[in-house]
């Protein structure tokens, strides 16, 4: 019996470092810090890569992928059930609204003309959230949630704009930005991938 306990004693001890190990390795890029789990709305998310979006060579923003498990495949990320998060964190100030034109662009870059006039009122909204913020700065950052059986949940500096968007397809066009056969920028799309090693430059 006191050996069964032992066992039970180290097992519990045994889990309880996996899980602090887990929490104390986050991810830095380019001195933000993405933790290697997230939780949303009750899901338990893990991180699936991290990396930095660059124009020519300026750093404009750092993102992280949480996903319910690891995918290393864009039409796995898309056709995985469950909550999801982009988690989007500003390297240099920039103004909102072209930052929102650039998303929407993105979107249509990646998805067939039909598929995207579908979407046309849902791209209309979320670029207007981006412009009424006018400018968001270096550290500032918003986040891009799948919430299954609410939609899709844009944060800004931690606070949801307007209702969620229904449709799921939005969600899945939103990640194409990154994820697309024309990604944003390539090297993060790896990164966001879990195949290349995120940039710890500060």
């Amino acid at each position: 019996m006191a050996r069964l306990q032992n066992l039970r004693t180290a097992l519990a001890a045994t889990l309880l470092a996996a899980a602090a190990s887990t929490h104390a390795d986050p991810v830095v890029v380019s001195g933000v810090r993405y933790d290697s789990a997230a939780d949303l709305r009750g899901a338990r998310l893990q991180l699936n890569g991290a990396g930095v979006r660059y124009k020519a060579v300026f750093k404009v923003y750092a993102a992280g992928l949480y996903l319910p498990r690891k995918a290393g495949a864009p039409e796995e990320v898309l056709a995985m059930p469950g909550a999801k998060r982009m988690h989007i964190t500003m390297l240099r100030d920039i103004d909102s609204s072209e930052l929102g034109k650039l998303f929407s662009r993105g979107m249509e870059d990646n998805m067939e003309r039909a598929a995207f006039s579908r979407l046309v009122p849902g791209v209309m909204r979320m670029s207007q959230i981006f412009s009424d913020h006018k400018r968001l700065g270096a550290g500032d950052s918003f986040t891009v949630d799948w919430v299954p059986g609410a939609g899709t949940v844009i944060a800004v500096k931690g606070v949801q704009q307007g209702e969620p968007f229904k449709e799921p397809e939005f969600f899945n066009a939103l990640l194409r930005i990154w994820l697309g056969p024309k990604p944003a920028d390539w090297q993060l799309k790896e990164a966001l991938l879990g195949k290349r090693a995120p940039d710890h430059g500060t």
